[in-house]
């Protein structure tokens, strides 16, 4: 998007920075851009006016910049934010993963003094949010989310995973989508925690491994076999006989147990140990994949580890995200990747976004990447022509690197 459209805000108590930041945005093309001397008074700007790009000083007298970041995040503000700081590498990193978690837009953390180069690299990333992306956040009642599970407008899209070593894609995860009729593809934050708590988690894992089941049969009919990833509910794995259930179902659908990986989230907690463990080790006895997801974030990491028969270890975007510019989070990338090596995992890091993520995990021996800069995730329709766009601008980066 032309950078004369956009309309710009900048938070900064430092006046003369202020001031310098205006001009170099104007410099880059900016035509709109409001000023404020505080969070607070960066807040009610956000409030009245449509702004796009916010680039926001953390250090600032009464609100500073993490607590305007937080009221944005409580506000669902659809405003991209620049934070902009002179703190060190790994203070900007945690607040990094703060504007993160709080699911803000975050577009990226300039060190001060900031460079017209780096801010035209920030802006150059901005993509309006879509209706759909907002929807994310929008409320849904118990009952609309019920009746769209009964009317099965759940479905799963599919987001690939590159092999590092030379960019192929044999592998995709599952992720539960929500096409609804009027706001459109909504993302699972604005479903998953209402459907557990209705008892009805166990119903949409279902539903996701009866499509992925039929997506599979789709995909190798035309000759693309993909070995995918659906994630588990620990509710389900709970249920005595749950394993069964799952050989039995894919076993009738002419699938063999290479193709399918079940992913569980380390940071849950196993409240019925011998069940979940029961399940998981039948999967795995009968050659189903294991996979532990978003680990590093959860409090047993370790111990799952032992407990459970995985085969997969799937890094958190928070060890993956920012890694190439901080070392403390490139040391525990390098960590988790040497623990995935020393017991014999297959490694897979999710959140990969830039051309720079790519080129450190493929130094450090990654595995498999799984990312925006691959693709996003998407319907198994469109899956085979997100492969294609991927497999010609890995060409090109391998020509480029040759």
């Amino acid at each position: 998007m032309p950078t004369e459209t956009l309309k710009f805000l900048v938070a900064e108590d430092h006046s003369f920075q202020r001031k310098s930041l205006v001009r170099m945005l104007k410099l880059l093309g900016a035509v709109q851009v409001a000023e404020a001397g505080d969070g607070a008074a960066a807040l009610e700007v956000l409030q009245r006016a449509a702004i796009d790009i916010a680039i926001v000083d953390l250090n600032m007298p009464g609100m500073d910049g993490m607590e305007l970041i937080r009221h944005l995040a409580e506000l669902h503000s659809p405003a991209h934010i620049i934070v902009s700081s002179a703190l060190d590498r790994a203070l900007l990193a945690s607040v990094e993963t703060m504007a993160r978690a709080y699911g803000v837009h975050l577009l990226g953390v300039i060190e001060k003094p900031a460079t017209p180069d780096k801010l035209r690299q920030l802006i150059a990333s901005y993509g309006p949010v879509a209706e759909s992306q907002r929807a994310r956040r929008a409320v849904f009642s118990e009952d609309e989310i019920r009746a769209a599970l009964e009317r099965r407008e759940f479905l799963p899209y599919f987001q690939p995973k590159a092999r590092l070593a030379d960019g192929g894609i044999d592998s995709v995860e599952a992720l539960a989508r929500w096409r609804h009729p009027q706001a459109g593809v909504v993302a699972p934050g604005a479903f998953i925690d209402k459907l557990e708590g209705l008892g009805l988690i166990d119903e949409l894992t279902w539903q996701m491994l009866e499509q992925s089941a039929a997506a599979w049969k789709a995909w190798a009919a035309q000759g693309m076999e993909f070995r995918i990833s659906v994630n588990l509910s620990l509710s389900s794995l709970e249920q005595p006989g749950y394993a069964d259930r799952i050989i039995f179902y894919l076993a009738e659908q002419g699938i063999g147990s290479r193709h399918f990986v079940f992913e569980i989230t380390e940071s849950t907690a196993m409240t019925d140990l011998p069940h979940c463990l029961e399940n998981l080790t039948r999967l795995r006895m009968k050659g189903y994949g294991l996979s532990i997801d978003d680990f590093g974030t959860g409090y047993s990491s370790l111990q799952q580890l032992a407990q459970i028969p995985f085969s997969e270890l799937k890094i958190d975007r928070s060890f993956v995200t920012g890694a190439c510019a901080s070392e403390t989070t490139r040391t525990m990338l390098a960590s988790s990747l040497d623990l995935a090596g020393r017991l014999g995992l297959s490694s897979v890091a999710e959140g990969v976004e830039t051309r720079q993520d790519w080129a450190l995990l493929k130094r450090m021996g990654c595995g498999y990447a799984q990312g925006y800069f691959m693709a996003r995730p998407q319907s198994a329709a469109d899956l085979p022509g997100a492969i294609a766009r991927w497999t010609e601008t890995h060409r090109a980066l391998s020509a480029a690197a040759a």
